[in-house]
This record gives C-alpha cells, structure tokens and sequence, in this order.
C-alpha cells in the first residue's frame, strides 16, 4: 500500500469530462468524485482508476472501455489532438504523441519500438495493482478512436492488440471495434502495427485542425494590406509550422520553395519583418486557444511554440497589455 500512497501519476482533466458525458449518455447518477473533478486541469490517476471500476462493477459490461472511448472528442485529449490534427502522417503524429504524451497522462513511460517490421506503442514501469483492464482498455481505445473518428484511419490496419489481462468472455467486441487479432494473458498491454502504416498520410475531415488553421490565416490576411499569394502561404506555413516546433525562417522559406533572402525583401516591402509577422500569428492564434477552456497554459505555450509558460506569458501581455489569465477571464 505504500506504493500506492506514493504514487504521483495524474492524468488530463479532459478524461473527467470524457467519463461525465458516458455517465450523462447512458441516464446514470453522476458520481461526486467525478463532478468535483470537472473544473480541474489534471487530477490523480489513482482516482481515475477507481471512477472506471466503480462504473465497471455498477454496470458489469463487457468491453465497456471501448463504449467509453467512442465519445471521444478532441478537447477531451488537449493538446495532443490539435498537435495530431495538424500532423500530415500516422508516423509524424505518433511521434509528435511519443513528445507529449505526459500532457495526457504522467505517470508511466511511453515505449515505441520496431522490430521485424512491427511497430510497438506500449505504456510500462506502472506500479502494480495500478493499472487494470478497464485503465489499458480506454488507453488504447481512446488512441484508436481518436485516429479512427478524427483522423480518417479506416484504410490505417492493426497488426494485432495485446492485453495482460485474462481474456474475457466477449473477445469478439473487441476484435470487431480494433478490427485486428485481440490476444489476452499477454507480458504487456500494446498496439502493434506494420511500420508502413507509418507513412500512409492522413485525410482530414472538416473538424480538424487544418480547417481552422486555414480559417485563421484567411481571417489574418483580410487585415493585412496589400496581401498576395505569398502572403498566404506564409500565413498558412507559419500557423503550421507551430504546431510542429519548426517555425524558424529558414524552414518556412523551404515550405514556400523561396530563398530566406527573397522572404526577407518580400516582408520589407510591406513594412514587416519575419519576427514580427510570426508574432502577429501567435497573438491572434493565443486568442483562439485562450477560449479553450480546455487547454491550459503550459500547453497554449507549446501549441505556440515556447518551450517556456513564463516566456509566453511575458510576450502575451506585450501583447495586450494583460496576462493570459486576465484577457481569458474577460473573454470567456
């Protein structure tokens, strides 16, 4: 027990949201611990393991982790599903999952390996007793669902799907949601994959972050003068390249197949330089993100490209005179 009780993991506060509405969906009570974690940016994973086997032993479902995970929406995962959002292949977007996934949940490590042509994506060193069926199941659910729902993973195959759990009765559940082998008794909980999977690109749908990406550099370019085609794909490398830390000049002149030079001399005709342009870009784009209430600070600040909170806090109130926390209270 004292291992429990030292036990810091914590998990995003988005799943309490995502645990509320399958209570709301399925006419159930709303259990106290669960509404008093709704306003939290992150609470224990030792309490989100026990809000899942509590609705497990009230409802005694088979597969139930998989029902769960079908309600996913992006907010429920933060800032890992706009980071996914904005990626252009399964490979680019799981290794851009490998960086944050702390985000989602901190508590165990997140392994990807290859080996003899499999791709392995597996949670380890979590404590014993922590993690049970119901905890691995929504894990890798809400994974596969959000790729599924979101991102257009229909023609994306599963090699197999491996639990350390005794297999259950109703095996064909999940064989049928994952649509791949399901094997049970297993060392690890893991999602394997043929590692060309990695390169299939995506094919986003209206509700990804692409569309309000473009929506926002068209929303830019009306209040800027005298804008051409360059100017919008500037806008539009920019607001991208965010998203994937590689926002440096000379990448985004690589994107616009144009030197450094002839980006600089563009930019000064209309009276701007590269920094101030980018900033622009990241005011207006902290604005959007800051009526999310969803998304924390720190990850509005990696979202914008600041390896620090305190740096995008400081550059904000430049800004708007105020600080992130003042501008979304009168905003909100």
């Amino acid at each position: 027990m004292q291992q429990l009780k030292n036990y810091t993991g914590s998990v995003y506060g988005g799943l309490g949201h995502l645990l509320y509405a399958f209570y709301q969906s399925q006419a159930l009570a709303i259990p106290e611990q669960l509404a008093r974690v709704q306003n939290l940016e992150r609470f224990d994973y030792i309490l989100w393991r026990d809000l899942l086997t509590a609705l497990d032993q009230q409802l005694q479902r088979p597969a139930l982790g998989l029902q769960i995970a079908e309600l996913v929406q992006p907010k429920h995962l933060g800032i890992i599903a706009y980071i996914a959002m904005s990626c252009e292949s399964l490979g680019e977007a799981l290794h851009r999952y490998h960086d944050f996934h702390r985000l989602v949940y901190d508590g165990s490590p997140l392994q990807v390996s290859a080996e003899n042509g499999l791709l392995s994506i597996r949670w380890s060193d979590l404590p014993k007793n922590m993690a049970t069926q119901l905890t691995d199941e929504v894990a890798i659910a809400l994974m596969v669902g959000f790729l599924k729902h979101f991102m257009d993973f229909k023609d994306i195959s599963l090699h197999e799907v491996h639990f350390q759990s005794e297999a259950p009765k109703h095996v064909a559940l999940y064989e049928q949601y994952f649509r791949c082998k399901v094997r049970f008794s297993q060392p690890c909980s893991q999602v394997l994959m043929q590692v060309q999977e990695l390169s299939k690109p995506f094919f986003q749908g209206d509700q990804t972050l692409q569309q309000l990406l473009t929506q926002q550099a068209h929303a830019l370019l009306e209040k800027l003068p005298n804008t051409t085609q360059t100017d919008h794909r500037l806008q539009q490398a920019i607001l991208t390249g965010l998203q994937k830390n590689l926002f440096q000049i000379e990448h985004i002149a690589t994107q616009l197949n144009i030197s450094v030079r002839q980006l600089q001399r563009h930019l000064q005709q209309q009276g701007t330089t590269y920094q101030q342009r980018m900033q622009e870009i990241r005011c207006m784009m902290a604005e959007e993100y800051l009526r999310d209430p969803h998304l924390s600070l720190q990850e509005i600040s990696l979202l914008l490209g600041y390896s620090e909170q305190s740096a995008f806090q400081r550059a904000f109130k430049q800004w708007q005179q105020l600080t992130p926390q003042q501008w979304r209270q009168r905003n909100l």
